[in-house]
């Protein structure tokens, strides 16, 4: 998750966007897999037990900071999972350049089910791990777990590939996990810089996967696990897909999550779906935890080392997890 908790965006803030470094442009197809099953009619359940585990084997991998060795096998580990649950899988490889010049090789990775199907829901989440904890006050220089921020998110989308591997589904399904997310300009830079977070969204949005690609709408997941977490109806989800945000609170409320969902509506952040929503214009909503009584917003643990494994709930990933789940399999 991008810094500095709620950002207030004008309109006239999102209008020029510029991706970095065009030239290397790559991407790895790592499987082809065919939907003959039929699809299933009721809602799966969700495993919170799964979902905690692999967030669990992620962060066994270490920080997964572009260009480490983490971070390096935390994709083919991901990679690995998605082929397994029968996704068809590719990653988009390119350089970016961080706001000081640093260049880093960005893994976006896609997973994709029913490709030949027309309705399609996007869900995604980034994977990579923030390269310092600027908001903690020892270690400042050493990156965090990023259990929450960037594990939780893809531990509860692994599971719902997983369901859905089983539970075979009537629409098309595409599963993105952004890298080069939580790279972003540290707030004690003097000379602040535009658009330095959430750069593999910013890539995919302009270059997409598919020539032309586009989907129903959207759902970014990021901090979906901390213990008790609250999840608001953010300003730019609401501005850009209120319909889809009233659809995923309606479902969570249904199935008893309204301690989750909350029905607040809270100011816009710069995440993954502004860029999603401004260059691709595909509306994307964000599940993202809210706390107003805390240093950014966020969560007490947001860019710290405490932003481990400790700070986990089941209970939260089965509220999340649930309620798209069945967002999914009601469509």
């Amino acid at each position: 998750m991008v810094h500095n908790g709620v950002i207030k965006i004008s309109c006239l803030i999102l209008i020029v966007l510029t991706i970095f470094s065009c030239d290397n442009k790559s991407s790895i197809p790592l499987a082809n897999k065919s939907d003959t099953k039929k699809p299933y009619k009721d809602v799966p359940k969700f495993n919170a037990d799964s979902a905690f585990l692999y967030i669990q084997k992620q962060v066994d991998f270490g920080p997964r900071v572009p260009d480490s060795k983490a971070h390096s096998e935390c994709h083919d580990y991901l990679v690995d999972k998605f082929s397994t649950f029968g996704a068809n899988v590719e990653t988009q490889l390119d350089y970016v350049e961080r706001y000081d010049g640093l260049r880093m090789r960005m893994k976006n990775i896609i997973a994709t089910y029913n490709p030949n199907f027309s309705k399609r829901i996007l869900l995604c989440a980034h994977w990579d791990s923030r390269y310092l904890a600027d908001n903690d006050s020892i270690n400042i220089e050493k990156p965090i777990d990023g259990a929450n921020d960037g594990g939780s998110g893809v531990g509860v989308l692994l599971e719902i590939a997983r369901q859905i591997s089983l539970y075979p589904i009537s629409i098309g399904v595409d599963i993105i996990l952004f890298d080069v997310e939580d790279q972003g300009q540290p707030n004690n830079v003097n000379k602040q810089v535009a658009h330095t977070w959430c750069l593999g969204s910013q890539y995919w949005s302009r270059n997409p996967h598919e020539e032309r690609y586009f989907a129903d709408y959207g759902i970014l997941l990021d901090m979906v696990g901390g213990k008790d977490a609250q999840f608001t109806k953010e300003g730019i989800s609401r501005k850009f897909a209120s319909r889809i945000v009233d659809k995923v609170w309606g479902i969570a409320r249904k199935n008893g999550f309204s301690n989750f969902f909350v029905s607040q509506e809270t100011p816009p952040i710069i995440d993954d779906h502004l860029y999603i929503n401004n260059l691709i214009h595909i509306p994307t909503i964000n599940i993202v935890e809210y706390n107003d009584t805390t240093h950014n917003k966020f969560n007490a643990h947001h860019h710290k080392h405490s932003d481990n494994m400790d700070i986990i709930s089941k209970k939260t990933l089965h509220a999340v997890g649930q309620t798209v789940l069945e967002v999914l399999y009601s469509e």
